[in-house]
């Protein structure tokens, strides 16, 4: 295989809903370019995608499939992404480390919620997207209605490049607007039959070749000023326009294909060689210092590893792009992030399950290599006296959570290696051992997300392992002032044990003023403050710590030993033992003995007042609550909403958004548990939705009465 230059490599993700054929596609393009000998289908579980056995076993794309073609000179690195929402984390892999989006629409549907989460991804990413209407060959594809509704959500910038004569089963042309030429096939596809336009087709393919040359046109002053003499551009002009218009995402072509029978697949990919940008055409990357980073054949080499793949008898392949300069192999690099060092053994380009070795990979290209000592997914190897880093991959927050254990005690061990390994593949799945909630907590995309995990764990690790509903990590504060003294005192032979810490308590907000003087059964308690200390505490909120102690009742040299105490109770509040916050403690007064007080009575005497005074000060459960936004079709809309104030949302507003509703609400985290599975059922799958930690707020008093009843329970059951 021929090493590319930078100039004549091009990076390509495959996006999609689930279902809309991105599969099937990378078989044609592999097939044309002459990479595999035949191609396989999803329902044989012969693809070089979804070569994985969980993939085959639920017929769905879970991991991101790297492959390349070469195609007139030119090297396409192709991602092929998992269409469902729940495997969300290739699809944003992908469109990081490429330069171009193909969406695919299903054009039995048109566009679907999984059509809007990866265009609106491309969006933020500001990377160029071409349209790919495919499975023309179905009997309710209407393709005039599909344009009208993509219109109406993309805007004029969705500019047809082809479309068909004719769809469903008598697919088998479809009439060309940049080339103005007619392509069919026989039925087995392949390579077209190129005619010229039938007569009776041709006023419609004028009308949309002048759209075409208009919005060409519209990219390069100079191209426009011949529009405006001539109203016609050239071939070549044309694809300058449109390759401009790419990288500003001021067109989005649209293109027609049946991929499973091979039709428009080579049309599809002459004009990624021609037309879509080159790497060094697109913005540049930054590092994690902000500086530029080019991808410049003759720099320094920098390699960044995007993606980890676990591989029978073969084990972690190290999926990379090159940065800068030139990679080949018996390399030796840095780790910047782990500060080892690395050798780098065979390179390959990728094909799937299979591997092409290769003697060099040129900045922008991308490959992968196997058997690295010490490199993780987002780790950045570098030539020597180079330092640099990439941080530029930003996942989304998880939607579902389930704790987890091995059903076999005794294989909790392997349990979490087999996660933190499992992790490398998929960065959304996400690991958290919760030391407040006492379990091991996976979050992810969605319920499939963790049923593939589980399937993983015990189907290739052996592991069988149980999932429950999370805890939900509730915090306790107090609604008013109380006052509390205790006397720890204890006499048992030799040294004794002796403190008495007298305290109020009261609820703390930013900015509070100093306390001054406080009222208690008509008695005046005066504040003289000595000194304060406040703690940010690590699970939220403050403690605000004050000693008024005056007339030397209290060494100030006790009071890190009553803070202690304090703290030690906070973290485990008096109604459901979940951690207390937003408190101000005045510890005011109290009495020590010459010989038996140290700082063991002091810790002790403080927790027992301070719990004493969180009860009589009008002890509250806190929930936490997230921002919650919906995206859902608007013959939805009803339904999702009375779901929402089953579950004690709380609606913020609504809005149109790219052909679908946006719903924004605050919801409770207790009611968030099965709510993807719930949407899921509600919409046919056709709703998606984002969640964010937005505050804790105050229970209602029935679930705070219940939960206390709860907690009682359990500490019973263990006593």
């Amino acid at each position: 295989m021929k090493v590319y230059q930078t100039n004549e490599i091009k990076n390509i993700a495959l996006l999609g809903s689930a279902g809309s054929g991105k599969t099937t596609l990378a078989e044609s393009m592999l097939y044309e370019a002459g990479i595999i000998k035949r191609r396989g289908t999803v329902e044989a579980k012969n693809t070089v995608s979804d070569y994985f056995p969980v993939e085959q076993e639920y017929g769905y794309s879970v991991f991101s499939t790297v492959f390349h073609v070469e195609w007139n000179g030119k090297k396409l690195n192709v991602i092929d992404c998992p269409g469902s929402d729940d495997f969300v984390g290739g699809a944003i892999t992908a469109l990081n480390v490429t330069d171009q989006a193909v969406i695919l629409i299903n054009g039995q549907y048109g566009p679907e919620v999984g059509t809007q989460n990866a265009f609106r991804y491309t969006e933020k990413l500001n990377k160029p997207v071409i349209f790919l209407v495919n499975q023309l060959d179905r009997d309710n594809c209407d393709f005039d209605s599909l344009m009208t509704s993509m219109r109406e959500i993309y805007g004029s910038k969705c500019v047809q490049i082809q479309y068909p004569i004719a769809t469903g089963a008598g697919f088998n042309a479809v009439i060309d607007v940049l080339l103005m030429k007619k392509y069919s096939w026989k039925p087995e596809g392949g390579a077209p039959i190129i005619e010229d336009i039938p007569a009776e087709e041709m006023d419609k393919a004028m009308e949309l070749h002048k759209a075409l040359v208009e919005a060409a046109a519209e990219n390069d002053e100079m191209l426009m000023e011949k529009f405006f003499e001539e109203e016609s551009l050239t071939e070549d002009e044309m694809r300058e326009g449109i390759r401009k218009g790419l990288v500003t995402r001021s067109i989005f072509p649209v293109f027609c294909v049946c991929a499973g029978r091979d039709m428009g697949v080579r049309r599809l990919m002459e004009f990624l060689g021609n037309v879509v940008p080159f790497v060094d055409e697109m913005p540049k990357i930054h590092n994690t210092r902000g500086e530029e980073v080019a991808p410049d054949s003759n720099g320094p080499e920098s390699i960044y590893f995007f993606k980890t793949g676990m591989e029978p008898h073969i084990g972690e392949v190290s999926y990379f792009k090159v940065m800068s300069g030139s990679i080949k192999a018996g390399d030796d690099l840095t780790n910047s992030d782990r500060g080892s060092k690395e050798r780098i053994g065979t390179i390959y380009a990728c094909a799937g399950a299979n591997r092409v070795p290769v003697d060099e990979l040129k900045a922008g290209d991308i490959g992968c290599t196997v058997k690295l000592k010490d490199v993780k997914t987002g780790n950045t190897l570098n030539a020597k006296d180079l330092d640099q880093r990439f941080d530029f991959i930003k996942y989304p927050n998880s939607k579902y959570s389930r704790a987890i254990k091995s059903v076999n005690e005794s294989e909790m061990e392997k349990l979490m290696a087999a996660l933190i390994r499992m992790r490398q593949e998929d960065p959304t799945w996400v690991v958290e051992q919760s030391k407040e909630l006492h379990q091991t907590i996976v979050h992810g995309q969605g319920e499939f997300h963790l049923r593939t995990l589980k399937w993983r764990l015990e189907n290739n690790e052996k592991i069988q392992v149980k999932f429950d509903e999370p805890r939900i990590p509730y915090r306790e504060t107090i609604t008013k002032t109380a006052r509390a003294d205790y006397r720890h005192k204890k006499q048992s032979g030799g040294a004794g044990q002796f403190g008495e810490v007298h305290l109020i308590v009261e609820p703390y907000a930013e900015g509070m003023p100093d306390p001054t003087v406080y009222k208690f059964n008509g008695q005046e308690f005066k504040m003289n403050i000595k000194g304060k200390e406040e703690v940010d505490l690590e699970w939220g909120g403050k403690l605000v710590f004050i000693n008024s102690v005056v007339g030397g009742a209290i060494d100030a040299r006790f009071m890190p030993a009553i803070l202690k105490g304090i703290m030690e109770r906070m973290e485990q509040g008096p109604l459901t033992g979940s951690y207390a916050r937003d408190v101000r403690v005045i510890v005011y007064d109290g009495k020590m003995h010459p010989v038996d007080s140290n700082e063991l009575s002091f810790m002790l005497a403080a927790r027992n007042a301070f719990s004493l005074a969180f009860k009589e000060a009008g002890p509250k459960i806190l929930e936490p609550i997230y921002d919650l936004e919906v995206y859902v079709p608007s013959d939805y809309m009803g339904d999702v909403m009375s779901d929402l104030q089953g579950r004690r949302a709380m609606i913020m507003g609504m809005d149109s958004e790219a052909g679908y509703q946006k719903l924004s609400a605050k919801i409770p985290q207790k009611e968030l548990a099965n709510y993807s599975i719930s949407l899921s059922s509600l919409t046919g799958g056709r709703a998606s939705f984002t969640t964010k930690f937005a505050s804790y707020e105050l229970v209602p008093n029935d679930i705070q009465q219940k939960l206390i009843a709860e907690h009682e329970a359990e500490q019973s059951d263990e006593d």
